[in-house]
């Protein structure tokens, strides 16, 4: 084997195991949830990925035919990391795990908390033609009809 090649996966190597402890301090260091799970989706996914090209180099080099498996594994875990990482932060959301208020759309989300779920939020008007078992004569007043589905579902053992 050649220097040049030598140096090249020696710079693969030392920028994967680079961007894996980078992403490894992240995941130990930083303070929510949110946080934590990009260090490890960003940083660590690069890493491995930067390993891969390293191996598929040097087994390409040494049994003179072009390795495969490397690039597999490599389309596999950029397809499988970010949506596992997707997946888990939406978990998060709806489990309700706090962020901090220096994490970035901590504001968004405490608003989405804030938002009732009534019909006028879904984007039903409460005086349409659908039947919402709301009055007449209170289907103007959003709060009203809210309560009177609510009175309404609590009268015929229904959940709020």
């Amino acid at each position: 084997m050649t220097n040049w090649i030598e140096v090249l996966l020696s710079f693969f190597v030392l920028l994967g195991g680079l961007f894996m402890l980078i992403g490894s301090i992240g995941l130990a260091r930083l303070p929510d949830f949110y946080m934590r799970l990009h260090a490890p989706t960003k940083a660590t996914t690069l890493g491995v990925g930067s390993l891969l090209i390293a191996s598929m180099i040097y087994f390409s080099v040494n049994n003179s035919i072009y390795s495969i498996h490397e690039v597999l594994i490599t389309i596999f875990l950029f397809i499988t990391a970010p949506v596992s990482a997707h997946m888990m932060a939406k978990a998060a959301l709806h489990l309700d795990i706090s962020a901090l208020s220096i994490t970035q759309g901590a504001n968004a989300h405490q608003a989405a908390i804030q938002r009732s779920n009534t019909p006028d939020t879904l984007g039903v008007e409460a005086d349409s033609s659908v039947d919402l078992g709301v009055d007449s004569s209170v289907a103007g007043s959003e709060a009203a009809g809210s309560a009177s589905v609510n009175s309404k579902n609590q009268q015929e053992g229904g959940a709020v």
